[in-house]
């Protein structure tokens, strides 16, 4: 195919760096990632390739400097993840850079989906009064979940927030921890409380637990109680069982929205008890007003590695599955 070239006009001054990056580390990721040749001419980018290649190009650019414009940026990382996401959808088709911002940090800082996964998700919990997330470690299960929690909140859509885990994880028992019941558990909800406090910060998060309009609790602490008016979040969901489920499911309260989130290639339950959230994908998954949002390794948000290491254990998995299924009895 033919290549062909299409110039695309840049901002001037600081905006140009930030759409550009600096010493141009977006313009050269554009081209690794695209295979186009970029060249910038005065206050214009000189795009040749082939006419798919200019496309997604133009595409990429259009909306760097948009958002440079609005005085959002985006890092080199978040570039190759939104145009490698691209290129794994069959449509191969909109580049996503980033999103409408959900709300600010305590520290200042927007709370943006990320990728089209992430945009996906929110907008589950947005339409749903239950919503099931499914994915690997990174792809902003929970952070996600509890930053529409405190949207809502802050909107005076619920009067209150609940977030709870089950106390099991990685094959250890409370029993063998030090201290009272609160500093056992603990260690399992600190990765709720790290949210809440990047969200509202640790004193007004303080504030509002003293008052009972934040509420971090172990699971089991969830039995026999209804929840009105509340956002309820059920963090680590595959380390339930069954009857837990049943009993964090049936909680809900009018005027209330819940979100469950799991990984369920990571199962620290016996292998004798069926998890709650795998048998909730099969018994809900289609019916009216509950959503399920299954997020992957492309939507992973954390350090670049991650994504390669879920992909590598992806497919380590599946080999061994491909080995034992042709093994003979």
């Amino acid at each position: 195919m033919a290549v062909r070239e299409a110039t695309i006009p840049l901002p001037v001054g600081s905006a140009a760096v930030a759409v550009l990056g600096q010493q141009d580390s977006l313009l050269k990721l554009v081209e690794e990632e695209l295979g186009t040749t970029l060249v910038v001419r005065g206050d214009a980018l000189v795009v040749r390739g082939t006419p798919e290649q200019i496309d997604a190009a133009t595409q990429v650019f259009e909306q760097l400097v948009s958002l440079a414009q609005s005085g959002r940026t985006i890092t080199p990382a978040d570039l190759r993840r939104a145009l490698r996401a691209r290129a794994g959808r069959p449509d191969a088709g909109q580049i996503r850079l980033g999103g409408e911002a959900l709300l600010q940090t305590a520290s200042g800082k927007p709370i943006v989906p990320r990728t089209a996964g992430q945009a996906a998700y929110v907008e589950a919990i947005r339409g749903h009064d239950l919503t099931f997330a499914i994915g690997p470690a990174g792809t902003g299960k929970t952070y996600l979940a509890v930053a529409m929690a405190v949207l809502a909140l802050r909107g005076r859509e619920v009067q209150r927030i609940v977030l709870t885990r089950p106390a099991i994880e990685a094959g250890e028992k409370l029993g063998f921890l030090p201290g009272d019941i609160a500093a056992k558990v603990d260690p399992y909800l600190r990765p709720l409380y790290d949210a809440l406090y990047e969200m509202v910060g640790p004193e007004r998060f303080s504030r509002l637990s003293e008052r009972g309009v934040i509420e971090v609790v172990p699971l089991a602490f969830m039995r026999g109680r209804t929840l009105n008016d509340a956002f309820i979040i059920l963090d680590e969901a595959q380390n339930t069982t069954r009857e837990q489920m049943k009993m964090f499911l049936t909680r809900m309260g009018f005027r209330s929205k819940a979100v469950v989130t799991g990984d369920i290639t990571q199962i620290d339950l016996p292998r004798d008890r069926t998890s709650g959230l795998v048998e909730a994908r099969e018994i809900f998954k289609g019916l009216a007003g509950i959503a399920f949002v299954e997020l992957s390794e492309v939507d992973v948000v954390r350090h670049e590695l991650v994504q390669t290491i879920v992909r590598a254990y992806d497919r380590y998995e599946a080999g061994k599955a491909d080995g034992s299924s042709g093994a003979s009895p």
